[in-house]
């Protein structure tokens, strides 16, 4: 406490917290506590407080940070959101104007696992139908017979914090949990005691289905008609993850026609919500995106921003930074295209690897320092997690993501003569599968992606790539070409790379716009072609 005091009072410098959303008085008691803070606690469109005098600035999801706001803020250093989704941020802006921006990404675990959990209990058991029958004077005891969770099978589509914190819940209760999440590792999945299955097994076997995945293109009604079709008519969904990873339209189908027993949803894919027909059944329970509306959510969303912006505003490194890696300013500017290679490396290879990871490894060859090659590390680490899960990633956080999902890694350098001045390459291993792939950059050429399995390639990383495993035949190119040009796609480039001639040979394509299913699945029925894989860096 001494510490504490005396550190308040030598400061030398006094910081202005603007709070500009109503937040919870107990998780804001840090910045109370400091006597060279001084806090308004005014809406940003509303205070008369001076904005350019603002350091700090203290949000929930009611505040819009665009542009036109930061303009007002000259002064600012860091935004801080009391909760997960940063969508209400101009984090482009942000970034461009070096104002850090963080998130509370634990903050609500609890609260959603619970909510989620009591949605589940109460559409087993039919609690909402029978207190909705009972305050219109009826007494159906009949009409409300539930379903014991005991020996019931437990499928959780996304295994990430909620939905471990789901698992461990469901096992109290006896049940038996199944998870599919594609980047899941046996070596996790043991410790925890949940057996592994593929989407179509889950979906087949589980008495009780919840979501928890991000909302990307892949999970996009992901459950849907056919999705419905496969599931056992006693079988209840739940959603309190993102809305439209469940097809409503879908899901109101189902329980018409009795293809399952009942939903439960928190989240919607327009809210508020104005499809009536989700709240007109007496089989779908609904709740107004309340799961992470709780007292203690609340407090620990506010307390963790209110401590890291404090933190921050200190010269500490921001742990749940979005946009800006903990590092000192000279040190990230030296490094910045580098960063963004290895980010671009991370993402190229978690596309490509279809297995769960075990194990990332990064070799450094040229003059690297261990700091350099310890950021980049996490860099590429947080490339490769970003498309899988749903977390915010950043060079700080990644390694203990990794580390949470059964990963291992680590990185070397090398004193191996690689013709390049600086070189990294990184080895993803897997249970069942790994994947390599080697890049550098210089200030003549740019990035570049210079190895992919072995295989040697000269490609600068694209928003849209194609990558094609295939033989090395006579022709092979101009079928390719035909197909991508029959959809309408334009390529901007094409390289190709392959070990020995009449081999196997790899292609990487940049092409104008993203591919579509179809293109892919065209592509795929051509005979020399082993597999195809879409890029989006």
């Amino acid at each position: 406490m001494e510490a504490v005091e005396e550190k308040q009072v030598n400061s030398l410098k006094t910081y202005t917290v603007l709070v500009s959303d109503k937040m919870s008085e107990v998780g804001l008691a840090p910045l109370e506590a400091r006597n060279d803070i001084d806090i308004v606690k005014e809406n940003i469109h509303e205070t008369t407080v001076d904005l350019t005098t603002i350091d700090a600035l203290l949000i929930r999801s009611a505040t819009k940070v665009t542009e036109e706001v930061l303009c007002k803020l000259p002064n600012l250093k860091i935004i801080g959101r009391a909760g997960v989704g940063v969508d209400n941020i101009d984090i482009e802006a942000s970034t461009k104007r070096g104002i850090a921006v963080i998130n509370a990404p634990e903050g609500n675990t609890i609260s959603t696992a619970e909510h989620t959990f009591s949605m589940l209990c109460s559409l087993a058991r039919n609690i909402p139908q029978a207190h909705a029958s009972m305050c219109d004077g009826k007494w159906e005891r009949s009409s409300f017979q539930g379903m014991e969770l005991r020996g019931k099978t437990l499928a959780i589509i996304g295994y990430g914090r909620i939905g471990s914190e789901l698992a461990t819940r469901a096992k109290a209760f006896q049940m038996d949990v199944i998870v599919y999440d594609p980047y899941l590792n046996q070596r996790l999945a043991d410790k925890h005691g949940i057996t592994i299955v593929s989407f179509q097994e889950a979906i087949e076997n589980g008495d009780i289905i919840t979501v928890h995945t991000p909302l990307t293109n892949e999970t996009k009604g992901m459950i849907s008609y056919d999705a419905f079709k496969k599931m056992k008519p006693t079988t209840r969904i739940l959603n309190c993850a993102r809305g439209g990873i469940i097809d409503e339209n879908a899901l109101i189908e189902a329980i018409e026609k009795q293809q399952i027993a009942g939903a439960a949803l928190d989240v919607f894919t327009e809210e508020p919500l104005k499809d009536e027909r989700l709240t007109q059944s007496d089989r779908i329970i609904t709740t107004p995106h309340i799961a992470a509306s709780t007292k203690e959510a609340q407090e620990n969303v506010a307390s963790q921003v209110a401590n890291e912006a404090l933190n921050y505003l200190d010269g500490e490194p921001a742990i749940n930074a979005i946009n800006v890696p903990a590092i000192p300013k000279n040190v990230y500017e030296s490094l910045l295209p580098f960063h963004h290679l290895t980010k671009q490396m991370g993402s190229f290879a978690s596309q490509c690897m279809k297995q769960p990871a075990n194990d990332i490894t990064l070799q450094f060859s040229g003059e690297w320092k261990d700091q350099e090659s310890s950021i980049l590390t996490r860099s590429f680490i947080g490339g490769f997690l970003d498309p899988l899960i749903d977390d915010y990633v950043n060079d700080i956080n990644s390694s203990m993501i990794a580390e949470s999902r059964g990963i291992s890694y680590g990185h070397k350098k090398s004193d191996e003569n690689s013709g390049y001045s600086h070189l990294i390459q990184a080895h993803v291993k897997g249970d069942n599968d790994e994947f390599s792939i080697a890049g550098t950059y210089n200030e003549e050429f740019g990035a570049r992606i210079v190895r992919v399995n072995g295989y040697p390639i000269d490609v600068q990383p694209d928003e849209h790539l194609l990558y094609i495993h295939h033989r090395d035949l006579t022709g092979v190119i101009g079928k390719v070409g035909q197909c991508i040009g029959t959809h309408d796609i334009n390529i901007a480039t094409m390289q190709v790379g392959r070990k020995e001639e009449g081999g196997e040979a790899i292609m990487m394509l940049a092409i104008d716009k993203k591919a579509t299913s179809n293109l892919i699945e065209d592509l795929k029925t051509l005979d020399e072609i082993k597999t195809v894989s879409l890029i989006e860096l």
